[in-house]
């Protein structure tokens, strides 16, 4: 009995030692076919590794291609933009816009000659509701010293007339059927110097909304001067400059044909 249980410890032993033998032979094998992956070329290497791994690995490679195009993209130096037609669009509809409120302020100028933009800024109350009086009447001139109002709407001639008396236009329209005629009186000596100054002082307001403009556009150009050939900020200044003075001298010319048009009356 007692050998036989010697027998049966000594094959166990003798099993134990032959696994430990195969696991070592295997671990040596192992670490030998990956130190031989660690030397390949890429390409082998590639081949040795499992699908998921070489994805792994050409992803990052990818990646790292595309940050190194994007790093060198923006080391480049891109070209200065054109800023010039832009500048000059916006300074130009600045000062447009500058003459268009000097033209409605001078419209408004009762001068002693019948004109039918006279009436324009003159706004009308009916049914709870404020709108402009040339939205709700057509005017027209019949002499040079008289004025046809005809409302679109013969029940707004109360409020139209209503309107017009009490604007500061000094007319008194009289109903004629359904329409209003207003006689432009003849302009006092006080009146006409007292249009005079507002025509000199309109001038002045839309000489500095015109320079305000100019001011605008040049610091524009330097702000943008670094990135700028010289030349180029040279030439928009000029172009900016020249610009100005266009508008100025509109601006000087219709206050002058304003003025003429009130003292000749």
């Amino acid at each position: 009995m007692m050998a036989m249980l010697v027998r049966r410890a000594l094959s166990s032993s003798r099993s134990t030692i032959g696994f430990l033998r195969r696991s070592s032979s295997v671990v040596a094998l192992q670490s030998r076919d990956f130190s031989m992956m660690i030397g390949r070329p890429d390409s082998q290497l590639d081949l040795a590794m499992p699908d998921f791994l070489r994805d792994a690995r050409r992803g990052f490679a990818k990646g790292k291609k595309s940050r190194d195009d994007s790093s060198a993209a923006t080391g480049m130096v891109d070209a200065s933009p054109d800023i010039g037609p832009t500048v000059k669009a916006a300074a130009s509809s600045q000062m447009e816009a500058a003459i268009d409120a000097l033209s409605r302020d001078l419209t408004k100028l009762r001068t002693g000659r019948a004109a039918p933009g006279m009436l324009d800024h003159i706004v009308v109350e009916t049914g709870g509701v404020k709108m402009p009086l040339n939205h709700l009447a057509l005017v027209s001139v019949l002499d040079p010293k008289t004025l046809s109002v005809n409302p679109y709407d013969p029940d707004t001639v109360k409020e139209l007339e209503k309107a017009i008396v009490s604007s500061p236009l000094g007319l008194n329209p009289k109903l004629d059927g359904q329409r209003l005629i207003a006689s432009i009186p003849a302009l006092t000596k006080e009146h006409i110097q007292a249009m005079c100054k507002i025509v000199t002082k309109s001038s002045e307001v839309v000489k500095q909304s015109i320079r305000r403009a100019r001011q605008k556009a040049l610091d524009t150009i330097k702000k943008a001067g670094p990135s700028l050939p010289k030349d180029e900020v040279k030439r928009l200044e000029k172009e900016v400059e020249e610009l100005t003075k266009k508008y100025v001298k509109s601006a000087e010319e219709m206050c002058k044909s304003k003025e003429k048009e009130i003292t000749q009356a």
